[in-house]
């Protein structure tokens, strides 16, 4: 039964939440850069005379405030930020997985250092590999 003190956060199950996804979340900030570009794109161009676009446009232009500057703002940052993260992620996903295939012992021992880094930019279940093939090897850390 769990005590009054052992309780998680929401900031805490947040954040461990917000590592579980990274790859979800990553991709869909880059999504969402696209599309907010592409909205950009329509707006300010000659395809603002196309099917999707006027209908957009005239959602986004009600009252007076021209809400499509923002996406000229935001879609460009999105997209930069989103690419760094999809990139981030997949990027160390590899490394980490093939310094995890090894079964060389002293190839593992070089590596340590570069796998520790990597679980950063990883998610929890891949800590637990990690913890995994420390036991598997017989290495303390």
């Amino acid at each position: 039964m769990a005590g009054p003190g052992n309780e998680l956060t929401f900031e805490r199950r947040f954040r461990h939440w917000l590592r579980t996804e990274r790859a979800a979340i990553s991709i869909l900030v880059l999504a969402a850069g696209f599309l907010l570009t592409i909205l950009a794109l329509g707006a300010f161009t000659p395809l603002m005379d196309a099917y999707p676009f006027t209908t957009i446009d005239a959602s986004t232009n009600k009252g007076g405030a021209n809400y499509d500057l923002v996406f000229v703002i935001l879609g460009p940052i999105l997209v930069i930020v989103g690419g760094y993260l999809v990139g981030a992620y997949f990027t160390a996903r590899r490394k980490f997985e093939h310094l995890m295939l090894t079964k060389s012992k002293a190839e593992f021992l070089r590596n340590i250092p570069d796998l520790e880094e990597l679980l950063w930019d990883l998610t929890p279940r891949d800590q637990v590999r990690y913890e995994d093939k420390l036991a598997e090897l017989r290495l303390r850390r």
